[in-house]
């Protein structure tokens, strides 16, 4: 799957959220300033030519929708940090967010718990 910019990220954010909508609705959902709206077109024709983004057409004007989920997105992503940056090897993400001085005792325990549940699923 394709990486995206922090443009194209943006977008897809609020496309996932409104499930469809024309330009100006796009536009609408950014904070002010908002982008000029031949920046954001600009921006959905681009996904729309790398085939992340697909398109109702009415008369003139398009309606556009999100061809891959947040969810394969953020697995794709997620895939490809552990890989490029941690080896491929989980332990190494652990590792690295347990020096993580900010973390709360509440957020610890609950991925301890998590990981307990998949080790009896696992072991099932």
């Amino acid at each position: 799957m394709v990486t995206l910019t922090k443009a194209e990220e943006k977008i897809m954010q609020i496309l996932w959220e409104l499930e469809k909508g024309f330009v100006k609705d796009i536009q609408a959902m950014f904070p002010d300033p908002k982008p000029p709206y031949n920046s954001v077109s600009t921006i959905v024709r681009v996904l729309v030519k790398k085939d992340i983004i697909g398109f109702t057409k009415y008369g003139g004007t398009y309606e556009y929708f999100p061809m891959i989920t947040k969810e394969d997105y953020r697995k794709s992503q997620m895939g490809s940090l552990v890989n490029n940056y941690f080896n491929n090897s989980f332990k190494q993400v652990v590792n690295f967010f347990s020096e993580d001085k900010n973390l709360k005792i509440e957020e610890v325990n609950e991925v301890i718990n998590m990981l307990e549940d998949l080790k009896q699923k696992k072991d099932g």
